[in-house]
């Protein structure tokens, strides 16, 4: 058996069994497996949260991970650019599927925006839980755009790391860690968790390091 192949221990920081679990979506996973796909999920171990989804290389991710969602039944939401909002019809459905809409302009930045809309969640006691793809894009970039690591660290929120591995065919989000707010450390753990997971399109996908100069704008899977 191959080293990438062997099962992996998943890295978490937070106590199991998970706090809030969820009854997912039989039709869901049953597409999903008419296609060779399978879900491995564990519950969420916190109210409020944010899951980074890697690689993105390809527009079949947000179908995937749309299908995977409702398959682990969680209500989770995704960034879009308010533009997309704004699109008769399709700004309607992107919020029916858990669109949330960021201003790239705002004065606040994506990043205050996101950690508001966490702040206010923990005041009230709700559930609010954020996917996002750190790459930002489909397209090869040098790496990682900051804005995910930001939000969780300020937000002081768990973050998951959700594997998109299209040579095994599996989504897997059994992985949530505390930031430390060392990013040297911190992006080491995420890589151990990635290593071995492999894109639609492999050659797009981004190396796991923190862009020296992030550009702000919206991260998100839907492209």
């Amino acid at each position: 058996m191959a080293q990438a192949d062997q099962p992996r221990a998943p890295q978490c920081d937070y106590p199991q069994p998970f706090a809030l679990q969820f009854r997912g979506s039989k039709l869901a996973r049953c597409l999903l497996a008419r296609f060779g796909w399978s879900v491995h999920f564990a519950g969420f171990p916190a109210l409020q949260g944010l899951v980074a989804v890697y690689p993105h290389t390809s527009n079949w991710d947000f179908v995937v991970m749309i299908l995977a969602k409702w398959a682990m039944g969680v209500p989770a939401r995704f960034w879009g650019k308010d533009a997309l909002f704004r699109i008769p019809l399709f700004g309607a459905w992107l919020r029916w599927l858990g669109g949330v809409p960021v201003q790239r302009t705002s004065a606040r930045g994506v990043v205050g925006q996101a950690v508001d809309l966490f702040a206010r969640s923990k005041r009230r006691n709700e559930y609010f839980w954020l996917g996002l793809a750190p790459e930002g894009t489909r397209r090869k970039i040098p790496g990682w755009r900051s804005g995910f690591y930001r939000t969780a660290l300020q937000a002081q929120i768990p973050l998951g790391l959700a594997r998109l591995d299209y040579r095994r065919r599996e989504v897997t989000l059994l992985d949530f860690i505390a930031l430390s707010g060392n990013e040297a450390q911190d992006m080491a753990r995420i890589a151990a968790v990635y290593q071995g997971v492999q894109g639609r399109w492999p050659e797009n996908a981004a190396p796991i390091q923190l862009l020296a100069a992030d550009v702000p704008r919206s991260e998100t899977i839907v492209k």
